[in-house]
């Protein structure tokens, strides 16, 4: 059953549920507890799904690993912490997950440190994050050390599921924390996610704690149901609503670099937006700025090179930087390191920034165009004045009279607290493809045990058998006037006898290989 949330914990309740150690240090680093905090943290001790929907800098992550922390600490008091993942944290992005990484490690070793005080001898609990920035070393480490609590993204996620030796390793999971859900909800990387974690269900052989955390979306009930899915009878999973999405106090305007937008020349329209951008940004200590694409947030960051130091004192270029995903690994953690310290006048990003990490202290945020929808443009204004307690100040140039008139009603929906309805897609038979090919790897299966699986996801719960099973014709090479187009057999599908597994040595290089709904490249033929 799907309810919502209705009492709220005091902190003496709350720190009674925890372990004493991780209660004392709370106790010590937190005045009181945050919105979510207050909902939240007992319901999880509790075993309970929970589906948590908050403003940006109200300590959901902590309101989940605070209960799991404590669990663990508690089988270490038992000597049940083995050498095995009983937490995944899912993240969309790589940077936020690095961001999680560094963030654990506080309370860990601030823990640790506790227990030194105390005379007592407390087990490592370890963490790791597993992407595809993650070197091969590192991974082999893993299988010999594995991580406590497992830090990854959707893509790696699906590829571990298949690992012949590391998901021996997930057998004992049982938490999962889907972080930035409303992200991940409306599109294909969702889709992946959901179908994965039901391989991980059926690998466990039994039902984990599932975590939710998500900025302010609507309508939180299919979220919900998206997150928890579906029991093999068909009936939903319990979830727990807790909704602390309250109106943080923001301050949003529309701006225009030029009068006349219609009779403007293009030139001079970019020209002046990128004096009324180096206005802004002269005028705030640290500016956030979002383009649409990563060429153009390439594109402005050049330009503001060439002009920040001719306009403003004491700015160097390197103190403008570009963030977003085609940049390598260190070069995102270097800029990133930069704006928690306060060293950079001007990040510029695509979506890279516009989710969770800890980027330190954001005044002002500045969306360059429109940024397609009232819940984005809440998430990325969310983004300055971090705290709690902050205003968050946002400005939207833009350069068009289209862009302007979705602009004005975007931020007059913003403030009426009216959101965009999540679109989740179902019945995905590309998504579908991946995780049969995946699962034909893990085993051999019976087809009805793997439609079952996969209706036990909200994504195709309502899947028809017949498309099921084209699927897996496709995926065997039935249709042979596809072979001209490079389409072969993957797996071996019998028919007769309702089963079906995988097909060649080279099948788990060839999921691995394309795995993902992240297009490499997107081209669009265009008929007149």
């Amino acid at each position: 059953m799907i309810e919502y949330a209705t009492r709220a914990y005091s902190k003496e309740e709350v720190l009674r549920v925890l372990h004493p150690l991780v209660a004392r240090w709370f106790d010590q680093s937190f005045d009181d507890l945050t919105p979510p905090q207050k909902y939240a943290v007992v319901p999880i001790a509790q075993d309970r799904n929970v589906l948590v929907s908050s403003p940006t800098g109200t300590g959901k992550t902590l309101t989940a690993f605070l209960s799991i922390l404590s669990k663990l600490l508690e089988m270490a008091d038992k000597g049940e912490l083995g050498n095995s993942v009983y937490c995944v944290y899912v993240s969309p992005l790589r940077a936020l997950s690095n961001d999680i990484y560094r963030n654990l490690e506080v309370p860990l070793r601030e823990i640790r440190e506790l227990a030194e005080e105390e005379g007592l001898e407390l087990p490592e609990i370890r963490h790791a994050v597993r992407t595809g920035d993650t070197p091969p070393n590192e991974k082999q480490k893993m299988l010999r050390r594995a991580p406590h609590i497992l830090i990854t993204t959707p893509e790696t996620l699906g590829i571990v599921l298949v690992a012949p030796k590391f998901r021996e390793k997930l057998k004992t999971v049982r938490w999962v924390i889907v972080d930035e859900i409303h992200s991940l909800c409306e599109s294909k990387r969702g889709v992946h996610l959901s179908l994965s974690l039901e391989r991980l269900r059926e690998l466990t052989g039994r039902d984990f704690i599932r975590i939710g955390l998500s900025a302010t979306i609507n309508p939180l009930e299919e979220v919900a149901l998206f997150l928890v899915g579906y029991n093999d009878d068909g009936t939903p999973r319990d979830c727990l609503i807790v909704d602390t999405s309250f109106v943080k106090r923001k301050d949003i305007r529309v701006l225009c670099p030029v009068e006349d937008l219609i009779h403007t020349p293009s030139e001079v329209t970019t020209r002046k937006m990128y004096e009324m951008l180096v206005d802004l940004i002269k005028r705030h200590k640290t500016t956030l700025v979002f383009t649409n694409t990563r060429s153009g947030t390439e594109r402005v960051v050049f330009h503001l090179k060439q002009l920040m130091p001719k306009e403003v004192e004491n700015v160097d270029e390197w103190q403008i930087a570009a963030h977003h995903g085609s940049l390598s690994r260190y070069v995102r953690l270097d800029v990133e390191e930069k704006m928690k310290k306060g060293a950079l006048k001007a990040v510029v990003s695509s979506t890279s920034l516009e989710l969770g990490i800890d980027i330190g202290y954001i005044d002002l945020v500045v969306q360059l165009g429109s940024p397609k929808s009232v819940t984005r443009c809440l998430q990325r204004i969310g983004r300055s004045g971090h705290r709690l307690h902050e205003v968050s100040k946002g400005r939207i140039i833009c350069l068009d009279r289209d862009d302007l008139v979705e602009c004005a009603v975007m931020v007059r929906e913003a403030y009426r607290g009216r959101l965009d309805r999540a679109q989740i897609p179902r019945n995905a038979l590309d998504v579908l493809a991946q995780h049969i090919l995946g699962m034909s790897i893990e085993r051999k299966w019976r087809v009805e045990d793997a439609y079952r699986v996969v209706r036990r996801s909200y994504c195709y719960h309502d899947l028809p058998y017949g498309d099921f099973l084209n699927v897996l014709k496709f995926l065997s090479g039935g249709y042979s006037r596809l072979e001209r187009y490079k389409v072969y057999g993957k797996i071996w599908y019998d028919p007769e006898e309702g089963t079906f597994g995988r097909r060649g040595k080279y099948a788990r290089v060839i999921y691995a290989l394309n795995i993902g709904t992240i297009p490499d490249e997107v081209a669009i033929k265009v008929f007149t």
